[in-house]
């Protein structure tokens, strides 16, 4: 499931926080801990990734993350405003200087005109700074949507180092 060339970017992103010293927190929903999976599948990881959260139903983003409940009523798992309250609550929870958030809908289900198959928000955030969220649209697979998740979180991590 993990090809060389997005190991590849794991280890440099993992090297750019080392030097950068720099710790990392995910919070994971629609990929299920594949953003921490693929970065410790790295030997020396442990520098880098502090912890992970996944938080895979609306419990456990609120028990685990803090997230409110009410918000996800509001707005729904898979939005903006969800993962940035996802990305503040791993940074709040964690001892890391930097945390990831990813929610979406990797299908083939659970999409709709409104939320497609596919849907994708990711979050960013460093210590001291302001939460970075992006909003994407994949095609494919589950597969295909939660790699593709992956590699676009390796980049708004870059983009926050």
């Amino acid at each position: 499931m993990i090809d060389q060339a997005l190991v590849a970017e794991a280890e440099a992103l993992l090297e750019a926080f080392r030097r950068a010293r720099l710790r990392l927190a995910t919070a994971e929903s629609c990929t299920g801990g594949l953003i921490a999976a693929v970065l410790t599948a790295i030997p020396g990881s442990s520098e880098v990734v502090e912890r992970g959260f996944v938080t895979y139903s609306n419990e456990a983003k609120s028990d685990l993350l803090g997230v409110e409940p009410g918000l996800i009523a509001r707005v729904g798992a898979v939005s903006a405003d969800v993962a940035e309250a996802m990305v503040r609550g791993a940074l709040a929870r964690s001892r890391a200087e930097l945390a990831l958030a990813v929610t979406g809908i990797a299908g083939p289900g659970g999409g709709t005109e409104a939320k497609p198959v596919g849907l994708v928000f990711l979050a960013g955030l460093r210590a001291g700074g302001e939460p970075r969220v992006e909003r994407h649209l994949f095609s494919g697979d589950r597969t295909a949507v939660r790699l593709a998740s992956v590699r676009a979180a390796f980049s708004l991590a870059r983009g926050l180092i």
